[in-house]
C-alpha cells in the first residue's frame, strides 16, 4: 500500500478546512480549494480546481450538497491524472452518491463521516467507506489519519447510514430541547440542569455542546461544530430518499434560529409563542364548561368539525357544534382531563393535536390553525374517539 503524495481538497468550510488541515499536518502535500475562496492554514490553496486536481492522486470532495458534488466533479473531470481516486466524504442522498459512483466508477470511493470539526481535529472520525477493493486500498492512509474506516458494500448504502445517524443525532437534539423547555417552565437553573442531564441518555450530546446551552448561547461567539441548516438538509434527504415524512425534519426545518447557528443552539430554542395556544386554550375552556361561546372565540366562523359518528362521516360546521353543548359542565367534569400533545408552526398556519379524557371515552383532536388579523384562529378540528376497552367508535 503506497502513500499518496498529493490530496486535492475540493471545498473548504469547516469540515474541509478541518480535514485539509489534518491531512497537512499529518505530511501530506494538501492543495484546496472552494468557491468562496477560504483558505486552510498550512494546505496549499488555489482559485482554479483544476489547478488543484491536476497535480493529486486522490481528490477528497467535503462539499455541502449533491449537487455541489456533481457540479464540482463534471468541472474537474477532464484535469483528474489518470489513476486518481475521488474520495467523497460529504452527506448526499444514496441516488447522488449510486450516481457518481457509476459516473466515476472504481476510482470513485464514497466514504462520508461521522463527527464535527473537533472529531476531525483529534483523528477521531468514524468513516463509512464503499468503494473497489484497489480504490480503498490506496485511500486508506488518509481515512486513517482522519479517524476509523467501517467498510460498506455500495456508495448508496453508506450514504443512507449515514443519513440515519444524523436522524439520530437529530432525534437527540429535539428531545434535548423538551428537555430544556420543561426545566424552563419548572423555574430550575439552566446549569443545574445540565450537569443532571449529563447524568443521562443525553449526556455526550450535553457534554459536547455545553458551550452552546447556556441562557444566551448567541453570545458565546463559539463557533458552529455542525449547523442547524446542514442537519435540517439531511433530514429532507433522509425523507425524501425513504418516501416518508420525518418529524424531525419538519422541527428542524421550522426552528426560528439562524440556520448558520450550531445544532445546538436548536434545543434552546424557546417554547412557541403564547398567542397559538390562545385558540386552544378557549377550546378547552368551553369543554370544561360546557359554553359554546369558547368555541366560537377558538374557531373562525367557517370552520368545520370532522370526524366518524355512528359509522358513518360527518362534517360539522361551527354552529351545529356549538349546538352540542349544553352551556353548563358535564357532570364528571372533575375527572375529565386535557392535554395539548404536539405544536408545529410554520409561519402563518399550524397544526396542533391534543388529548381529552372523558370518562370512559380518550378523544385524539387535531387542528389547523391560521394566524388570521393578527391573532391565531382553529381553521378545523378532526377528531378520533377510543373506548376505554379499545374499541372504537365515534359518539
Amino acid at each position: 500500500m503506497t502513500t499518496p503524495h498529493t490530496v486535492a481538497v475540493l471545498g473548504l468550510g469547516r469540515m474541509g478546512t478541518a480535514i485539509a488541515t489534518r491531512l497537512a499536518d499529518h505530511g501530506w502535500a494538501v492543495a484546496g480549494w472552494t468557491r468562496s475562496g477560504r483558505t486552510a492554514g498550512a494546505a496549499e490553496t488555489t482559485h482554479d480546481p483544476n489547478d488543484a486536481v491536476a497535480k493529486a492522486d486522490i481528490v477528497l470532495l467535503s462539499l455541502f450538497d449533491g449537487q455541489a458534488c456533481r457540479q464540482v466533479v463534471d468541472h474537474v473531470r477532464d484535469s483528474l491524472r489518470p489513476g486518481t481516486i475521488v474520495l467523497n466524504t460529504s452527506t448526499i442522498a444514496p441516488a447522488e452518491a449510486s450516481a457518481l459512483a457509476r459516473r466515476l466508477g472504481p476510482s470513485y470511493v464514497h466514504a462520508p463521516v461521522l463527527g464535527s470539526v473537533p472529531t476531525v481535529t483529534a483523528g477521531a472520525l468514524r468513516i463509512l467507506a464503499a468503494g473497489d477493493q484497489e480504490a480503498l486500498d490506496r485511500v486508506q492512509p488518509v481515512l486513517r489519519a482522519l479517524g476509523t474506516v467501517r467498510r460498506v458494500d455500495g456508495a448508496a448504502t453508506a450514504a443512507a447510514l449515514k443519513l440515519v445517524a444524523n436522524s439520530s443525532l437529530a432525534g437527540a437534539v429535539l428531545a434535548l430541547r423538551e428537555s430544556l423547555r420543561q426545566a424552563d417552565a419548572l423555574g430550575l437553573p439552566r446549569a443545574q440542569v445540565l450537569d443532571v442531564l449529563e447524568l443521562g441518555q443525553l449526556g455526550g450530546l450535553v457534554t459536547r455542546k455545553r458551550t452552546f446551552l447556556a441562557d444566551r448561547p448567541a453570545a458565546t461567539g463559539a463557533p458552529a461544530e455542525f449547523t442547524i441548516g446542514a442537519l435540517a438538509k439531511d433530514m429532507a434527504l433522509l425523507a425524501a430518499a425513504s418516501d416518508s415524512p420525518l418529524r424531525s425534519a419538519a422541527d428542524l426545518a421550522a426552528t426560528p434560529a439562524d440556520p448558520e447557528a450550531d445544532i445546538a443552539v436548536a434545543a434552546t430554542v424557546p417554547a412557541v409563542d403564547d398567542a397559538v395556544l390562545t385558540p386552544l386554550r378557549a377550546y378547552i375552556r368551553g369543554h370544561a364548561t360546557g359554553d359554546p361561546a369558547h368555541f366560537r372565540d377558538a374557531f373562525l366562523p367557517t370552520a368545520h368539525v370532522e370526524g366518524i359518528r355512528d359509522g358513518a362521516f360527518v362534517s360539522w360546521r361551527l354552529d351545529e357544534y356549538c349546538a352540542l353543548f349544553p352551556g353548563r359542565p358535564a357532570p364528571d367534569e372533575a375527572a375529565r382531563s386535557r392535554r395539548i400533545d404536539t405544536i408545529d408552526v410554520h409561519d402563518t398556519v399550524a397544526t396542533a393535536s391534543m388529548t381529552l379524557r372523558h370518562g370512559a371515552d380518550t378523544f385524539t383532536d387535531v387542528f389547523l390553525l391560521a394566524r388570521v388579523d393578527g391573532g391565531w384562529r382553529i381553521t378545523n378540528k378532526a377528531y378520533h374517539r377510543t373506548m376505554a376497552s379499545g374499541a372504537e367508535r365515534s359518539p
